[in-house]
């Protein structure tokens, strides 16, 4: 067996819990969506935008819009506020944070 025990058995101790997986693997999903990215993605270009203006900009219904910014504010991505009758929605700093990790680019090594 090539099984170097210390090393496994210190990397095993630091390996989080279902528990604690599970959130960071549910905000991951929140991105995998192409609808849910293009929001996230217009947001991220704006300090907050409501709902129309977002169905606008990713060529969208208001109400499937609407539907994905639940979902990325239940993954703790995006945030709300009311302001009057509107409410506006902009990226978390968790969002920005992951939004930049699924966007950028690698670069190729030759």
């Amino acid at each position: 067996m090539c099984l170097d025990l210390p090393k496994a058995e210190a990397l095993r101790a630091r390996q989080l819990s279902e528990e604690r997986l599970r959130p960071l693997a549910d905000r991951a999903k929140a991105l995998a969506d192409p609808t849910r990215l293009s929001v996230a993605m217009a947001l991220a270009e704006t300090d907050e935008l409501c709902v129309c203006d977002l169905a606008w900009v990713t060529g969208r219904a208001e109400n499937l819009v609407s539907h994905h910014l639940r979902t990325l504010r239940h993954a703790g991505l995006a945030g709300s506020r009311r302001d009057g009758k509107m409410v506006m929605y902009a990226l978390t700093d968790a969002g920005r944070t992951m939004l930049t990790a699924v966007t950028t680019q690698p670069e190729v090594q030759a």
